[in-house]
């Protein structure tokens, strides 16, 4: 059998910004889900961070990350404040203009009402420079076992993203 990607949907953020990107109602009709998105945070610094919550749950995620930021030597993280989970880095206002960063989000057996879901990112936010970008690779948990119904994705510092900002939701399926 080959393996698909469908385009369940789109969203692009108009003038005036937004403070999140919801996608909602997701079939469960795939195996897995995937998400990519060119993002741009209006905060008033160079990059700023993307979170994003499964079914508007404020618990139960966990992660752990490498990652190499402005030039510095390769670095690790780990998230186990519970509330949100990583999705990604973007450039933000402060940033060389009209640069997005790019995300690529994997979420498998995502309609299992049995298992915790996993998820896993690569990212890159750039700034045009030699001393303000960063990249990340990530693997995280959401120790849930419902079936992922809606995903918010949102910038960090109570900020928005701006116009032109966009993500798209693929499901996967073996057909």
């Amino acid at each position: 059998m080959a393996v698909t990607h469908k385009l369940i949907q789109t969203i692009t953020v108009g003038s005036g910004g937004s403070a999140s990107i919801d996608f909602t109602s997701i079939p469960g009709t795939y195996t897995d889900l995937i998400i990519k998105h060119s993002l741009r945070s209006a905060v008033s610094t160079t990059l700023n961070d993307c979170y994003l919550r499964f079914n508007s749950s404020t618990s139960g995620y966990s992660e752990r990350m490498i990652y190499n930021s402005s030039g510095t030597a390769a670095g690790s993280a780990s998230n186990s404040a519970g509330n949100i989970a990583w999705a990604g880095t973007m450039p933000a206002g402060t940033a060389t203009a009209s640069i997005f960063g790019n995300t690529e989000i994997y979420i498998p057996n995502y309609a299992s009402s049995t298992i915790f879901k996993s998820i896993s990112f690569d990212t890159s936010g750039e700034n045009n420079s030699a001393t303000d970008w960063s990249l990340m690779l990530n693997a995280g948990l959401w120790s849930n076992n419902s079936a992922i119904t809606s995903i918010t994705l949102y910038p960090a510092n109570s900020s928005t993203f701006v116009q032109y900002s966009s993500a798209s939701l693929y499901g996967i399926k073996n057909s």
